[in-house]
């Protein structure tokens, strides 16, 4: 039986990067065989594009990436045929979402989002330098922000913000006002992207979808894909794994943990 055709989706904090330098070379070894075997590998983040263009340029990929935990997927020129980049937008622009807040706060809800700051005032806040925090401030359908008013508050404007189709997400750092999408949005959108393409060419050949994270936030995509890793962290015990698929967990953090899964995964596979 031929080897299948391998598709890996990964989220970035606490995953491919280390949780507290953001550093991924540890990881080397194994990104170095991905792209040798040519395969897909997409970035799904809640950082933005701007971020994430960033990133891809050090590691040199070239592949559709998601931003923002779905609010957008990005494909570059030439992926499935298209002449130029493609942006495909799920659920509320953010427009979209500071106009709502907008009207929450001229009916008293009190917060400080990312666009209320300068690209210095969020560095200072955050800790990373001005260019940085200008690319975190670069968004398409995702508000950060800081809650200024009491528990009770926040419970009204979370419900206010549900009746216009939205949702107030807690970050580590931050509240992420938001519309009714996650990561497996975007995963499952270029997952059927790619079978498609991978059935035009390869007939029936099998594709295998991987994912890794570390963190709940993660739970969707991971249940979207063939094989689920889990990359050990904070919060990776809360992660759910189904029984059913051919799920596994790190034993190493961040980087070192995703780069001894997928190396694992590629052996196993005939890579």
């Amino acid at each position: 039986m031929p080897k299948p055709r391998l598709l890996i989706f990964s989220d970035l904090d606490g995953t491919l990067l280390n949780h507290e330098n953001y550093r991924w070379q540890q990881a080397m070894p194994a990104l170095e065989r991905v792209a040798e075997a040519g395969i897909p590998l997409i970035l799904n983040s809640s950082k933005t594009a701007a971020e994430i263009r960033m990133l891809r340029r050090q590691l040199g990929n070239t592949d559709p990436f998601i931003v923002e935990n779905s609010a957008a997927v990005v494909i570059p020129p030439g992926t499935f045929g298209n002449d130029s980049e493609q942006i495909v937008h799920f659920g509320a622009s953010r427009a979209e979402v500071l106009k709502a807040l907008a009207a929450q706060r001229a009916s008293g809800a009190r917060f400080r989002g990312f666009a209320d700051m300068t690209d210095d005032e969020l560095a200072q806040l955050t800790g990373l330098d001005s260019a940085s925090a200008a690319r975190a401030r670069e968004r398409l359908g995702t508000e950060p922000l800081i809650w200024q008013g009491s528990d009770e508050e926040r419970l009204r404007f979370e419900a206010a913000l549900s009746a216009e189709n939205l949702r107030l997400v807690k970050g580590g750092r931050f509240y992420h006002a938001m519309g009714t999408f996650d990561k497996a949005d975007g995963a499952r959108f270029l997952l059927n992207k790619y079978r498609e393409q991978y059935q035009e060419r390869y007939g029936n050949q099998r594709m295998t979808a991987i994912a890794l994270g570390d963190s709940p936030n993660d739970q969707r995509m991971l249940e979207e894909a063939d094989i689920p890793v889990v990359i050990r962290g904070v919060n990776s015990n809360e992660v759910q794994l189904p029984s059913e698929k051919h799920a596994m967990r790190s034993l190493k953090p961040g980087p070192a943990g995703w780069n001894e899964c997928v190396l694992n995964l590629l052996f196993e596979y005939g890579y």
